[in-house]
Formats: C-alpha cells, structure tokens, sequence
C-alpha cells in the first residue's frame, strides 16, 4: 500500500492537464520573446547560432564531427555524395571523458579530446586521406550555452550537465581546442561552432527541406529552430541574405510557476554539480 501511495503522490503531483500545458505554453512563448528582445532579458537565452544556411542535401566532400555535450564525446568523418548517393561513407568514435576532467582544467579537457581525435584521424583509411597541403575542416558540437560573435566562434557562458571547470567559463571554446590540436600538431580547422540541437535541425534539413526545429532530449534538454531575422529585436549589424537565423534556444533554464516541481527535482538539484542553476526551487 505504502508503494501505491507513493506512485499516487507521484502522478498527482506531476499531472499536466490541458489547462496547465497551454499556462506552460504561453510562459515558454513570453519567455522566447523577452530573450529575442536583448541579450539577459530571460532565462530563455534565445542565443544566435550565426548559422543562417542550412544544409540542401547537395554538399559533397569529405567533412569531420566532434560532438562534446555530455559525459561521452564524439568524433567522425563522412564523406558525402550530394543529390543521388547523399552520405557514402562514415566512421565515428565514441568515447567516455574521465570523471575528473569534467572537473579539472580547461586545458587537460581539450588536451585529451585533442589527443583522441588525432589518434581517430590518424586510423584513417588511405583511399580517404587528403591530398597533402589541404587542411581538414572540423565541425564543432559544443553543447553548453556559449555566447557567438560568429559561426566558428564562442564564448562559455556556464557549464551544465555533470562539467564545472572554472577556468574555461568567459573564454572562446574554439580557441581553446584549436590550441589543443596545435599541440598534438593536428592539421585541422574548426568551420564551425554549434550545439546538439543546431547540428540535429541541421541534420534534419540535410534530408528533408520543411524541417523547422530541432529538439534534444538526452542528459540534458534543448531546442534549436529558424526565426525570422528581421523578428530579433537584439541582432546588430546588417541583416543575413536567408533573412533567416538559427536560434539556440537553451530552454532547459526555462522555469514557470505552473510547471511542477517535486521532493525528487529538489534532491537532484541539490546533488548536482550547479545547484539551482537548472531549476528554481
């Protein structure tokens, strides 16, 4: 009984009837627009990706991934046909970063994601080496708030997830990887900065043209879709020929009063690395 009771507890206090979804609705929607309007106006960051491009499905070439969002990272190379043969081949890697990294210095964690990729790359194939004297463009997925001045550029607003590495917070994450590949002299060059949601929404346009947004449900949770760049109050500077812009949205710091929050969100909040950053209790 004691354990139906519990059960019961548990789902009332987690109901979300229709009436609640549309209070949660319009507090996300409110939230969206205080962010679009200046930079700090909501715990909804509403950041600009710079990416005002997305993928067509006709891209050709030889192109390499690092993804680093959670406690795993990955790497991988595909090569992609455009129109008729879309992606030929693809390698990847996954590996697990150790525990204490995610708690050390800035630069012992991009030193040993470095170090992994240029083993990764040196494991390449020869039938899909470059030719010699051309670089290997490198597509970053950093999923963490950072704050761009341009695509291939961002600054570390504050971790999230299981990380909390001080130094690395008000400082550009490409720079700081780029000096790590120097260092294990990697001939690679990072294109391109975003996070998980830009790059599934990126993904997902490559093979289908009315694909709008992406959405991220794994250690943490994110959103990333196309807004209209003449809609965001904050942009500065001249207006992108698309007339589009990606938005990272970083709705995991969304909070509203109607949203619930029980003894177990407040034990995990407490038990976590950034207490009351995730949820307001």
């Amino acid at each position: 009984m004691a354990e139906q009771q519990v059960v019961a507890d548990l789902r009332e206090n987690c109901a979300t009837p229709a009436s609640l979804l549309r209070d949660v609705a319009a507090a996300m929607a409110d939230e969206m627009c205080a962010g679009l309007e200046k930079e700090g106006g909501s715990r909804v960051k509403m950041l600009l990706s710079y990416v005002d491009k997305l993928p067509t499905g006709r891209e050709e070439g030889l192109f390499y991934g690092l993804d680093l969002g959670g406690t795993n990272f990955r790497v991988l190379k595909v090569q992609l046909g455009g129109n008729d043969k879309h992606v030929i081949s693809r390698e990847s890697r996954e590996l697990a970063i150790p525990p204490h990294l995610m708690s050390g210095s800035s630069s012992e964690l991009f030193g040993f994601i470095a170090s992994e990729l240029a083993k990764f790359v040196a494991d390449e194939e020869q039938g899909t080496s470059l030719s010699n004297g051309k670089t290997r463009e490198l597509g970053f997925t950093f999923s963490f708030p950072v704050r761009q001045r341009s695509v291939a550029s961002g600054t570390l607003v504050k971790w999230t997830k299981a990380f909390s590495i001080e130094d690395a917070v008000g400082k550009d994450v490409v720079a700081e990887l780029q000096t790590a590949m120097q260092k294990q002299g990697l001939d690679m060059h990072v294109a391109a900065l975003i996070n998980d949601a830009v790059g599934t929404l990126a993904g997902a346009r490559y093979y289908d043209e009315d694909v709008v947004a992406g959405v991220i449900f794994g250690t943490g949770t994110n959103a990333a879709y196309v807004e209209k760049a003449n809609a965001i109050p904050k942009w500065e500077g001249e207006l992108p020929n698309s007339g589009e812009m990606v938005i990272n949205m970083e709705w995991g710091n969304f909070y509203s009063c109607h949203l619930p929050v029980t003894e177990y969100d407040q034990s995990l909040d407490n038990e976590s690395l950034n207490p009351g950053e995730q949820v307001k209790l």
